[in-house]
Formats: C-alpha cells, structure tokens, sequence
C-alpha cells in the first residue's frame, strides 16, 4: 500500500507542488476578501477552508506514497463505498436548501457525491485497464462503463445535485473520447442523448428548470432565477482591466452577489482583481489542466492513463463550468470552482484527486518499465 522509497522521492515534480500550492493560495486569498465581513458567521468560512486545505494536503501526502497497484486493485471497493454511501444520503442524509446531499458525522459533514467522482474515474481506470487489447471502443465494450456511471448518476440526481450529476456523464465521455470510439458509434450515442432531453425535463425539480430558462432569457426573473447570474454579471464587468482592489469588492460587499464564497466565487476575483487577475487565475488553472494531460501522455500502464485523464477531466469540466456560469454562458448548475470555492469534501477530494496525479507522476520517472 505505502510505498516510501527514496526513488519514488527524488522524481517528486516540484513544479507540479509548487503550481498547487500557488493556486491554494490564490484561493484562500480571494476566500478571505470574498467571507471578509462583519458578520462573525462568514468569518469561519475562511478559518474552515484553512483547516480543510491543511488537512487535504496531509491526505494529498498520503495519497502520493501510496501505489497505484493499491488503487487498482481497490478500485471496485472504492465504487461500492461510494453508493453505498450515497444510499445513505439518501435515506438518513442531511437536508439544507431544499438539498439532501451531506452526512453528519460528528461535527463535520461528508458529501458523498465528491467521493462518487473519484470512485468513478478509479473503477473506469480498473475496467479499461483489463481490456487492453481494445483499440477502438464498440457499444458493447461500452455497456458496462454506461452501467457504472448511470448508477452513481441517479443517485445523484435524486439529492438532488444536477450539477455534480452533469459532471459525472462529463468525466465519463471525456474518458471514452480518450479511449477511442469510432465516429459512427459517437454520433449514434450523441443523438440518443439529445433525443432523450425532453424525457428528462419531467425529472426536473422546478428550481432547475427555472435555472435552465433563465439562462436562455436572465430577464425573464430578474428578482428570482436570474438575479445570481444578472448580479454576476454586474461583479464580473465592473472589475474592469485591473479591478476594484484587494477587499474592495462593492457587490460582495454590500451582499448583492449571493453564495459568493462557494459557486460565484470566481465573481469575487474579476471583480476585485479586474480582467488581468482573472487571466492570472485561470492561466493557473489551465495549466494544472495541461500538466495532468502531460501526466496520462507518460503514464507507463493504461490504468494511470485512464486515472489521469479522468482526474484531469474532472478538474477541467469543474472549471469550464463554474466560469461559464460566472459570465453568463452557462446555466447555474452548483458546480464550485475547484481550490476556491469554500467546501470541505470538495477541497478534501481535489487534492487527493491530485496526490494521485502525482503518485502516477513519480512511478513514471522513478521505474523505467511499467509498474504500479
């Protein structure tokens, strides 16, 4: 399971650490300006977040010395723990906003549905791994992958969580994009999931499907559905070239800009760090993106590659969306800016999305065969 070997030490990618450590503080900075005000509530926000990055970055330790023979082989385990735990959700789990998606445990409370990410992108990475001897992915070499994703995705769905739902189907079309998939075969599948919207509309609870209308129309309830994205807007194009300055953000501020410490966060940023900030942020961001692809490129077994592209996809689609929703060119869906948003499970399970990234990282530079 741990594997401290002064090998595996020495190939450790320090740029990768550093690029980390930087796009951590990057997000405490604008968690403390975005949570900085009078209100003693909002306050503990940041103290949380501080507590929750410290704690990540031990597990982010932990998850590097462990191989990925370890995952591997549990991955199956890992997927099993994962619904069962949304099951629970499901039946005893925490209620808040209309949301049943946390469990209490103690004083802290574990959103399964983070873990389901990760548990998904592991047993995809097992599954793929035993057929290596496909080229190009046929339907039925696909059926099973549907089946394990569809089944968390439900489950999620039900919470409900549209968001991290989307994010799921997301990760696992990226992987089988990755994998190979002839052309026929991609289009066959696509038009069955776009002829499929209008049944899954009736799914919708009703806040979703204002949410989707008023993405087409923000006007249309501008005091309602539309204010998040209207008063976004506002944040975001007041911040200009070089923004308003640290602390100085008047929609945060002056609490016309609602959950701006956890999806709208990112609002926060251009507004007070301006166009150029914003540009810093999200250069930070891609390259975490372009690293994690240069990570599956080396992978020396298809179980890494597979892992870190999901992983990566996972990071990518997180930030694709929550910036898309910011500016008004995607539907508000709930899905957190990863590093910045406030959130416990999410931070926990982002890095040690990334102490595998890096675990994957050593092994390539460390053994000169493919190893676990």
């Amino acid at each position: 399971m741990l594997q401290i070997d002064r090998k595996l030490f020495k190939n450790i990618d320090w740029g990768f650490t550093i690029l980390i450590f930087l796009i951590l503080a990057a997000g405490l900075i604008n968690l403390y300006s975005a949570t900085s005000e009078k209100n003693v509530v909002s306050n503990t926000y940041f103290m949380h977040q501080i507590y929750w990055s410290f704690l990540g970055i031990i597990v982010m330790a932990v998850a590097l010395c462990i191989s990925n023979k370890f995952y591997k082989e549990n991955a199956v385990i890992f997927y099993i723990i994962s619904l069962i735990l949304l099951l629970i959700v499901d039946i005893y789990g925490m209620i808040s906003a209309g949301a049943q998606r946390w469990i209490r445990l103690g004083p802290v409370s574990l959103q399964p549905s983070e873990l389901a990410k990760l548990s998904l992108i592991l047993v995809l990475g097992y599954y793929y791994d035993a057929k290596k001897n496909m080229e190009v992915l046929a339907l039925p070499d696909l059926l099973i992958p549907i089946i394990l994703t569809v089944i968390p995705v439900g489950l999620i769905i039900k919470q409900p969580d549209l968001g991290t739902a989307i994010l799921l189907l997301l990760i696992f079309i990226s992987i089988m994009l990755y994998e190979g998939i002839s052309i026929k075969l991609f289009f066959a599948l696509t038009g069955a999931g776009l002829a499929a919207l209008p049944l899954l509309w009736g799914f919708l609870k009703p806040y979703q499907k204002a949410r989707l209308l008023t993405f087409i129309n923000p006007d249309r309830d501008p005091l309602g559905a539309g204010y998040h994205i209207i008063q976004s807007k506002i944040a975001v194009g007041s911040g200009g070239v070089w923004g308003k300055g640290f602390l100085q953000g008047t929609q945060c501020k002056l609490q016309f800009l609602p959950e701006h410490h956890t999806d709208f966060v990112f609002s926060v940023l251009a507004e007070e760090w301006g166009f150029m900030g914003s540009l810093i942020a999200i250069a930070l961001l891609g390259l975490l993106i372009v690293w994690g692809l240069e990570i599956a490129r080396q992978a020396k077994n298809r179980f890494g590659e597979v892992v870190a592209v999901g992983i990566t996809a996972m990071f990518f689609w997180q930030i694709v969306i929550n910036i898309g929703m910011v500016i008004g060119i995607m539907p508000v869906v709930g899905i957190p800016l990863p590093f910045f948003s406030y959130g416990g499970s999410a931070t926990m399970t982002n890095l040690f999305a990334i102490g595998i990234l890096m675990s994957i990282r050593m092994r390539q530079h460390a053994y000169p065969v493919s190893t676990y």
